[in-house]
């Protein structure tokens, strides 16, 4: 099956080309049938791979497939390859896994809308680009991918373009994804031209062997940074990511759990051993960037009252999270939390768009409340989801966050502690969700009276094309962290599995990881998460403390507004500015360089009358002149 890895990304791709050529035909669900088969396709392609390379020793878990000779200019040799290893099969399993389970969710959430077959094709094309970014053999591969899932992005957030704040959030999405990729193009670049090579084999023993100089290292890990800021929502270029909501729920839920965002953290781990080359003050710029948009983002939760919103500005705390691993070496605790977030971030995500489904699109929490006893199992799935992201044993989220703080804490005791704060406020806001949309007061009693005369707005259960992903999500949040297990090497399995990548690079924390700290650690995280779910009770279930929610954060500290100030008012007037100069002073220097030119040519143009006579005459008094002049020459020697 390693030879057969190509068919991987190109399955999404033909389910893609399917739709695009027999959509309409189609129609609502068979459109969505073809899409979620391909899907599963490629999965199902990636599990087999997986198994025969789990059958190799660890030293042959690299196999290289090359599709077609791509780039030949120079010393510029790219081909268009497909690495398998363990961490593109990784990546490979659960993209491609998740994405299966979104498909089959959205052919009963999308039910119904004019554009039916567009958003499968779509949501096609978007894990095709995501699996090229995964399993590119080298850089410009995995920029391909990535560039397609930043348009992609763009096509699905953007997806109801008719409602303006849908359109404007694609655009967001956009602009704010193309300045992180200055940064991946401007790694690449330098790259090559300290390397002659764009692989990553290459890149990385470049870093491994000492060829490649620490000043350079540096500057193409901090490049790449800027291209997993914007990729991966980090600060200061997240504000595209809660916007995002405006896409359908799916596509939620497709973005911001399992693959466009875990982008940034991929990449980064990708390249390990340049980040381990680089000086050391790079790292620590990596960790202390994951850990202020961590906490930065966690405080923003607690405030929001749209469903979706809390969940998205969740997703770039998390986010935070694992960058706050990558820049302390421990790459594969990184992994671990981004598969299990995977699974827990898209259960929330679709429960949420569940909840939305049978609230008749309503997504303001303050209008919902006592929906457990109406939508069972939408409930019983999306606590399992929120006892997994607040980090409570036994779930997936708590064995990933806390591996986290391990590695945090022997590197950075600062770090910890704000690691250790927003693992409160996780806990803290996500309670606070749960109270308000599925326990207290059935407000949407209420709401459904306020609008009576437009029919009956009371929820109901989804189908059962929507609670089967959310089922099997939540049993993968349930016993996915047992993939990574704090009990010694017999039960670190994704450690075994990814050290042929990462361990050179992690070999160093190993070293300095304070053991005998270990259930200590442990102990002082479960205290956090039940801290952070009691008092969410105590101020939202029982009412004895009244909340605190104050404007600032509701409004994200302001930022988005501020950013959007600045571009709309000094941004845009520079922008004009920039324009004018453009189109006067530029276009114009070259526009009249060509006016001056037609004018001479229009004036000698008349010179070519086309009458014989004419020339006859100029011929002749050009004669003269000659003879003149040759006469006078004479006569002045």
């Amino acid at each position: 099956m390693l030879d057969l890895i190509w068919l991987i990304p190109v399955l999404p791709l033909a389910g893609a080309g399917i739709n695009l050529i027999l959509g309409r035909k189609l129609g609502d669900p068979r459109a969505g049938w073809v899409a979620t088969l391909a899907t599963a396709s490629s999965f199902l392609v990636t599990v087999l791979a997986y198994f025969e390379m789990l059958g190799l020793p660890a030293e042959e878990r690299s196999h290289v497939v090359k599709m077609f000779s791509w780039i030949r200019v120079g010393s510029l040799q790219v081909d268009l390859a497909v690495l398998a290893d363990p961490l593109s099969i990784v990546m490979a399993l659960f993209v491609t896994g998740i994405s299966t389970l979104i498909h089959l969710y959205a052919i009963g959430y999308m039910h119904g809308d004019a554009k039916f077959s567009k958003f499968f094709l779509y949501l096609n094309l978007f894990v095709f680009s995501m699996l090229m970014l995964v399993l590119g053999e080298n850089l410009l591969v995995t920029f391909l991918g990535w560039e397609g899932v930043g348009a992609c992005s763009y096509f699905l957030i953007s997806f109801w373009q008719t409602r303006n704040s849908a359109a404007v959030a694609g655009k967001k999405a956009f602009v704010t994804n193309r300045i992180g990729d200055f940064g991946v193009m401007a790694a690449m670049f330098l790259a090559f031209n300290s390397l002659g090579t764009l692989s990553y084999h290459a890149i990385n023993e470049s870093a491994h062997s000492g060829e490649l100089a620490a000043v350079t290292a540096t500057a193409i890990g901090l490049l790449l940074f800027v291209g997993a800021c914007g990729k991966s929502a980090q600060l200061p270029l997240y504000l595209w990511l809660p916007d995002a909501m405006e896409g359908p729920t799916p596509v939620s839920a497709l973005i911001h759990a399992a693959t466009m965002v875990t982008s940034g953290v991929f990449l980064m781990t990708r390249m390990n051993p340049v980040l381990h080359a680089s000086y050391d003050w790079v790292p620590t710029v990596i960790a202390v960037v994951g850990a202020a948009t961590a906490l930065y983002a966690a405080t923003i939760a607690v405030a929001q009252n749209d469903i979706k919103k809390v969940l998205a500005y969740s997703t770039v705390s998390q986010l935070g999270y694992m960058f706050l691993a990558v820049g302390s070496g421990a790459y594969v605790a990184a992994i671990f939390h981004m598969v299990t977030h995977a699974f827990f971030k898209a259960l929330l995500f679709l429960g949420s768009g569940s909840v939305i489904h049978g609230m008749h699109h309503e997504q303001d929490m303050r209008r919902m409340g006592a929906l457990r006893k109406v939508m069972p199992v939408t409930a019983f799935t999306f606590i399992i989801g929120w006892l997994a992201i607040a980090g409570v044993p036994p779930f997936a989220g708590f064995w990933s966050k806390d591996e986290i703080l391990l590695y945090v804490y022997a590197n950075n005791r600062g770090l910890y502690v704000v690691g250790l704060i927003t693992g409160l406020l996780t806990a803290f806001y996500m309670t606070r969700q749960v109270i308000m949309v599925f326990y207290g007061k059935a407000k949407w009693n209420d709401h459904s009276a306020e609008h009576g005369s437009h029919g009956d707005l009371t929820p109901h259960e989804s189908s059962w094309v929507m609670l089967t992903p959310l089922v099997v999500l939540s049993g993968l949040s349930i016993v996915g962290g047992a993939m990574q297990l704090p009990f010694g090497k017999d039960f670190n399995f994704l450690e075994r599995w990814l050290a042929p990548v990462v361990e050179e690079s992690e070999a160093h924390i190993h070293e300095t990881w304070a053991y005998q700290n270990k259930y200590l650690l442990l102990a002082v995280a479960i205290v956090v998460a039940i801290v952070g779910i009691a008092a969410s009770i105590v101020v939202y279930a029982k009412s004895w403390v009244k909340p605190i929610e104050p404007k600032v954060l509701e409004q994200a500290w302001y930022y988005d507004n501020a950013a959007s100030r600045l571009i709309a008012g000094p941004g845009a007037k520079t922008f004009n500015l920039i324009a004018w100069i453009d189109a006067t002073i530029v276009d114009g220097i070259v526009n009249g360089v060509g006016k001056l030119i037609r004018n001479i040519a229009t004036s000698l143009r008349r010179v070519q009358s086309g009458f014989v006579r004419a020339y006859a005459l100029l011929i002749s008094l050009g004669a003269v002149v000659i003879l003149a002049w040759f006469f006078l020459r004479g006569a002045l020697l």
